[in-house]
């Protein structure tokens, strides 16, 4: 590491600008890797991109983040693989078979409990509950607006806190990126300080209990009541047609609690394996890795006995799968690429000193967290904001002898709540399609709540210092 100085701070802030004016976080990445690399050599911009593309490969040669880059794509094939088997259907059916929602309150508690409970990605969260709700929401007259609102809210926030997803796999990438010894467990120890995934998680929870609608959804509650589903000149992208994934005859819900299942079983099991008998000691990394594809070989088992697919097909799903989630591996190498070389630099030692001549320490956290909400509302991005200060919030915390579990918490909550919060976030996107409402009016519908919950996380955060 170089001895820290002002221009140690450019890479993540050019990282940072080019991806609030693009919006495109791999270039805006690539561009901070580039340039962080020429700094160290001299300002000399052709040995720089010479350093910069060998800086990328070398990411390799760190066995737990190339476990972590594998994993990423293993979790796009075991996804596409419970969709092809059917799995994500039967559970949609076996849901709507249970006979336990006959009211508007029981509809909404179905939505919520729909998003707690499926936590291996987010979009399929969003679109199992979505799918699951839409017609009893319609049927006991509750707005699709409140629908959007509640699995918004139960998706992106339940899948943060979970180790056990891609989210888990590239959030502990980039701490261990950030030189932290024991990834997996700081990240466990943060999800007590995910104040803003807690406060909206439950916050969704009042709002069902209570039937408490502020300003844009009061609207839309009566609207709805009155028998009109849809605001007037709405555009809904729903397609009413659109399957979960199902291309196979058969349905059942085995097929996705059943992987599910055995993954959380084969996690404790590994780290217990990898530890010597100390599940603490564990790494984190390959119980992660070794869980996943315990859950995909099981699958495979059986769809297989079950003669629902070939091994060709299972092998083409698998690709197919992998290669959806090939962007979110991109940004997770570049991210970890940019980690080695702001640590090169010493960025995290120059922002903690800097920041501790001039921002006390109490305000540290909320302050994080306020940038990493600007940033991820602005780029629409959670993932990409969490590449992007992770990095920088770590090293400030070891540095200053801080809490490392309070400021990752500060920049994870800051990345779901400005995520959840942007009109340009996929999420957001994909909450409005599963409900069959207007993007717009989801948008305006949910803000106040998102807005009441990052207030209440900014306390928590101010108040956590002192406890």
């Amino acid at each position: 590491m170089t001895d820290p100085i002002w221009y140690s701070l450019l890479p993540p802030v050019l990282a940072i600008v080019l991806a609030i004016g693009t919006r495109q976080v791999v270039p805006s990445l690539a561009a901070g890797i580039w340039l962080g690399f020429t700094i160290l050599h001299g300002f000399d911009p052709l040995a720089g991109s010479a350093a910069a593309l060998d800086g990328i490969v070398a990411v390799f040669a760190d066995a737990g983040d190339a476990r972590v880059l594998i994993f990423t794509l293993l979790i796009g094939a075991l996804i596409a693989t419970i969709e092809h088997s059917g799995g994500i259907r039967g559970f949609v059916e076996f849901l709507e078979s249970r006979r336990w929602v006959h009211n508007a309150k029981r509809a909404q508690f179905l939505a919520w409990t729909s998003g707690v409970i499926i936590f291996v990605e987010s979009n399929i969260t969003l679109l199992v509950a979505g799918s699951v709700s839409r017609p009893l929401f319609d049927r006991y007259r509750v707005s699709r607006e409140k629908l959007a609102y509640i699995i918004d809210s139960t998706s992106a926030p339940i899948c943060v806190m979970i180790p056990l997803n891609a989210w888990g796999a590239v959030i502990i990438g980039l701490i261990a990126s950030a030189g932290v010894d024991n990834p997996l467990e700081v990240f466990v120890a943060s999800i007590a300080y995910n104040f803003y995934a807690i406060a909206a998680i439950f916050l969704v929870a009042v709002v069902i209990w209570r039937n408490w609608n502020m300003g844009p959804m009061k609207l839309a509650e009566a609207r709805t009541q009155s028998g009109e589903l849809l605001s007037p000149n709405a555009i809904v992208s729903f397609d009413e047609g659109k399957k979960l994934g199902a291309d196979v005859s058969a349905k059942s819900a085995a097929f996705m609690a059943i992987p599910i299942i055995a993954m959380i079983v084969a996690m404790p099991i590994g780290l217990y394996a990898t530890g010597d008998g100390r599940i603490a000691s564990g790494s984190g990394s390959t119980a992660i890795l070794w869980a996943i594809c315990s859950a995909q070989m099981i699958l495979w088992i059986m769809i297989l006995a079950t003669r629902q697919s070939s091994f060709s097909e299972l092998i083409k799903v698998f690709m197919q799968g992998a290669g959806a989630l090939l962007p979110i591996a991109i940004i997770l190498l570049l991210a970890l690429a940019l980690g080695d070389v702001a640590k090169l630099l010493g960025t995290g030692v120059y922002v903690a000193r800097t920041v501790s001549e001039t921002v006390p320490a109490a305000l540290l956290a909320p302050l994080v967290f306020l940038v990493s909400g600007f940033i991820a509302f602005s780029v629409g991005s959670s993932w990409g904001t969490f590449a992007i200060m992770i990095p920088i919030a770590v090293p400030i915390a070891t540095t200053l002898g801080l809490p490392v579990p309070l400021l990752l918490g500060a920049a994870i909550s800051g990345a779901i709540f400005g995520d959840h919060a942007s009109p340009i976030s996929d999420t957001t996107v994909v909450a409005s399609m599963a409900a069959g409402t207007d993007h717009i009016d989801h948008v305006r519908t949910q803000l106040p709540y998102a807005l009441l919950a990052g207030a209440i996380a900014m306390a928590a955060f101010f108040l956590a210092y002192f406890i």
